[in-house]
C-alpha cells in the first residue's frame, strides 16, 4: 500500500556509508559541483512509502526509489532513479547524502554477528522459550593483532579526510567531502579500526546537523568528536612504541564483549536520556546491586530527540521484567544468568532471566552508600574516566539551591551550595523535547531548596555539574524539598512535587528567572582558556582561512601570556602560522596551505585546551591536578 505524505513526515531509510561514498565518487566533476544543491532540492520534494520502498518525486515525471528490505540501503543498486541520465545522475548520490548513515555491522565476522547480536542489542530477543545463547566471543583478540600496513594506511586516509574537514570548515564540508570521510571510515572498519570508523561517522552526523541548523547541534561537541578522531588516527598511523598509547584500545572492537555475571539483585536509581553524537538516541537506566556496584540497562538505537524523549516509557526487554525504564528507576530487578560488559552494561541475551522486584529509597542501603563516598574521590574518578557517559562519571551529592545565575550564552543555569563550594548547575541537555531546562527554571525559582542529586561533572574553571535526577535529602529540617526522586530529563516538575513552599507557575517561574538572576559568581584568577578554545572552534566552523588573517590573534596571545599560560600562547601562535603560511613556487604563485601542519597544530591546541580545562576543574574543586599543564 502506498501512502503520499509531506517530505518532513516520511523518514528516509539509512544508507550504508560505503554506498554513499561509492555513488559520490562515481560522479563526474561537473555533477560533483551540483551535489549539495541537488540534495537540498530533494529534501523539499514529496515522498511516499510502499512497503520497504521510499519514493521521492524528483519532478512531475521522474521518481527516485530507495529500497531497504532490511531497514537500510545496503547496495548502490537499491537506489534507482527514473531520469534520463540514470544511473550516472546526481540524484542517486544526492539522496544518499541526504539520508541518515546506517549503522555498520561486522560482515567479515559472521560468528560474532550471530552470537553477539542479542547481547549487544538493548532489546535482545523476545522469545523466552528460545535456547540459551552461546557465549559471546571476545572480539578484543581480533583487535589486539599487530598493526599492519593496511591499518596504517587506513588510519592515514582517515586522518587526511579529517584534516580536509578542518581545511574547509563546516560550511565547506558538503556532501562530497562527507562522502570521502565515509569512504575512509568504511576502509578503516574493514581494516579493523572500529573506533576511528565510528568517530568518522559521528563527525559526518555532526557536520550534517550543523549545516542543517539542527537545534540540537553543539559546536563544542562536534569539536570534541573531530579532536578525538584526529587524536586516535594520529596515534594509529605510527608504529606502537613502548610506553605509548595502547593501539588495541585505540582500534576498538566490532562489538562490546560480554561475560557471565551470575545472579544480580538490582535497585533502580535514575533514567538518563541519551542523544549521542553518533546519531543514536534513547535512555540508560542506572541501577546499583547489593554490593554498591553500578550497572546500566541501555535502550539506545539510531534516532533523534523524539526517541530519547519517549525511550523512558519503553519496556525493559530483559528476561520477563514487565516494566518500563521509568518504573525500573523507582523499582528493582532480580536477574539470573546475567551477561555484563567491561563498562557494566547488562546484556539481553536469550539466556538472561529477570523479574521485577521492589526498589529502595535513596537514603537506604545499598543506594545510600553511593552518597557516602567522599566528593573529592568522586570528582577525581570522574576526571580520570575517558568515557563521558560511563558509570565512573556519575556524581552523587547533596546541595542547596541558591538561585539563578546569569551566564552569557548559557540559559537556565542555577547556583547551588555543595560541600562548602558554590557550584553552577547546567541542563544535562538543552533540547526542548527533554525536560532539563524546564526543571532547572523551576528549581532556580525556589532558593533554599535542598536536594539529593545524581549528576555529571562538567570540566570547567569553576565547579559545575549537569543534573540527571534529584530527590529529597533525608533527615533535613523542615523547608523546601522534593517529595520523591524525579528524573529531570523526563519528569516536568509541578507544584505537587515540592514540599514546604509554593512553587510558582511556569510563567511566574520564567519571569522570576529573568528578573532575579544574579550576576555570575566571582571566581579567583579565572584562566582565559576560552581564548584558545574559541580559536579552535572557529577554525572548525569556518575553516583554515578564518585564522589566516594577519594580526588576528595577537591580542589573545598577549592575554594568555599575561595569565601565565605560555604554552597556550605558543600553541595559538603556531596555529595561526600554520593557517597563514602558504609557500610560493618558482613563478611566485601561492601553493596550497600545508593541511598536515594545520591539522597537527589544531589538534595540539584543542587537546591542550581539554587537558588544561581538566586541571583547572580539579583545582576549582580543591583537588590535586590530574594532569600537569606546562
Amino acid at each position: 500500500m502506498m501512502t503520499d505524505t509531506a517530505a518532513d513526515s516520511v523518514a528516509l531509510p539509512p544508507v550504508a556509508p560505503e554506498v554513499t561514498a561509492e555513488l559520490a565518487r562515481a560522479l563526474s566533476p561537473r555533477l560533483r559541483k551540483r551535489l549539495d544543491a541537488a540534495a537540498a532540492k530533494l529534501a523539499a520534494r514529496p515522498r511516499s512509502t510502499d512497503g520497504a520502498t521510499v519514493r521521492i518525486a524528483v519532478d512531475d515525471d521522474t521518481t527516485l526509489e530507495l529500497h531497504a528490505p532490511t531497514g537500510a540501503v545496503a547496495t548502490a543498486d537499491a537506489i534507482r532513479c527514473g531520469c534520463l541520465l540514470a544511473p550516472d545522475c546526481v540524484h542517486r548520490a544526492a539522496v544518499a547524502a541526504l539520508a541518515p548513515v546506517a549503522e555498520q555491522r561486522p560482515e567479515d565476522e559472521p560468528e560474532v554477528a550471530a552470537t553477539a547480536e542479542a547481547a549487544d542489542t538493548p532489546g535482545g530477543p523476545d522469545d523466552p522459550d528460545a535456547p540459551p545463547a552461546a557465549p559471546v566471543p571476545d572480539t578484543s583478540a581480533v583487535a589486539s593483532a599487530p598493526a599492519g600496513p593496511d591499518r596504517s594506511a587506513a588510519a592515514t586516509a582517515l586522518w587526511q579526510a579529517g584534516a580536509a574537514v578542518l581545511e574547509s570548515g563546516i560550511e565547506g564540508a558538503g556532501a562530497l567531502l562527507q562522502a570521502e570521510l565515509l569512504h575512509a571510515a568504511h576502509a578503516a572498519r574493514l581494516a579493523g579500526l572500529y573506533r576511528p570508523a565510528a568517530l568518522a561517522v559521528a563527525t559526518v552526523n555532526g557536520l550534517r546537523a550543523a549545516r542543517a541548523a539542527d537545534p540540537g547541534h553543539r559546536l563544542a561537541e562536534l569539536t570534541a568528536t573531530v579532536q578525538e578522531l584526529l587524536l586516535v588516527c594520529h596515534a594509529l598511523r605510527r608504529p606502537p612504541a613502548p610506553g605509548g598509547p595502547d593501539h588495541a584500545a585505540l582500534r576498538g572492537t566490532a562489538r562490546r564483549p560480554y561475560t557471565p555475571g551470575g545472579s544480580l539483585r538490582l535497585y533502580g536509581l535514575c533514567c538518563e536520556p541519551v542523544l549521542a553524537r553518533s546519531g543514536h538516541a534513547g535512555v540508560v537506566t542506572w541501577t546499583v546491586d547489593a554490593d554498591g556496584a553500578l550497572f546500566a540497562l541501555p535502550d539506545v538505537a539510531p534516532g533523534g530527540a523524539a526517541r530519547a524523549a519517549g525511550a523512558a516509557r519503553r519496556t525493559v526487554r530483559l528476561g520477563d521484567a514487565a516494566c518500563t525504564h521509568q518504573e525500573l528507576a523507582r523499582g528493582g530487578l532480580i536477574v539470573s544468568g546475567a551477561t555484563v560488559s567491561p563498562d557494566r552494561r547488562l546484556g539481553a541475551g536469550r539466556g538472561v532471566r529477570a523479574v521485577r522486584a521492589q526498589g529502595v529509597p535513596w537514603h537506604e542501603e545499598p543506594a545510600a552508600a553511593l552518597w557516602r563516598t567522599p566528593l573529592d574521590q568522586q570528582i577525581a574518578r570522574a576526571l580520570d574516566t575517558a568515557e563521558p557517559g560511563s558509570a565512573a562519571g556519575l556524581i552523587f551529592t547533596d546541595l542547596t539551591v541558591l538561585g539563578p545565575v546569569r551566564e552569557p550564552g548559557a540559559p537556565d543555569v542555577l547556583a547551588a551550595a555543595c560541600a562548602g563550594l558554590t557550584v553552577r548547575i547546567a541542563p544535562a541537555d538543552e533540547h526542548q523535547d527533554l525536560a532539563h531546562r524546564h526543571n532547572l527554571r523551576r528549581l532556580a525559582a525556589t532558593p533554599g531548596l535542598r536536594l539529593r542529586v545524581i549528576a555529571r561533572l562538567v570540566p570547567a574553571g569553576h565547579p559545575r555539574l549537569r543534573l540527571l535526577a534529584a530527590g529529597p535529602v533525608p533527615g533535613t529540617e523542615p523547608g523546601p524539598g522534593l517529595r520523591a526522586p524525579v528524573d529531570l530529563g523526563y519528569h516536568r516538575l509541578q507544584r505537587a512535587d515540592l514540599t514546604g513552599t509554593d512553587l510558582p507557575g511556569p510563567a511566574a517561574s520564567h519571569a522570576s528567572h529573568a528578573s532575579s538572576a544574579t550576576p555570575t559568581p566571582s571566581e579567583p584568577a579565572a584562566a582565559p582558556l576560552h581564548l584558545l578554545r574559541r580559536r579552535t572552534q572557529a577554525a572548525l566552523a569556518a575553516g583554515r582561512p578564518a585564522l589566516a588573517q594577519p594580526g588576528s590573534v595577537e591580542t589573545d596571545r598577549q592575554r594568555l601570556r599575561h595569565a601565565g599560560l605560555s604554552t597556550a600562547a605558543d600553541l595559538l601562535d603556531e596555529l595561526h602560522r600554520a593557517a597563514a603560511d602558504r609557500p610560493r613556487d618558482v613563478f611566485g604563485r601561492l601553493r596550497p596551505a600545508d593541511a598536515e601542519r594545520f591539522a597537527l597544530a589544531w589538534l595540539a591546541a584543542d587537546h591542550y585546551g581539554d587537558r588544561a580545562a581538566r586541571a583547572l576543574c580539579a583545582a576549582a574543586w580543591a583537588l590535586p591536578d590530574p594532569a600537569r599543564v606546562a
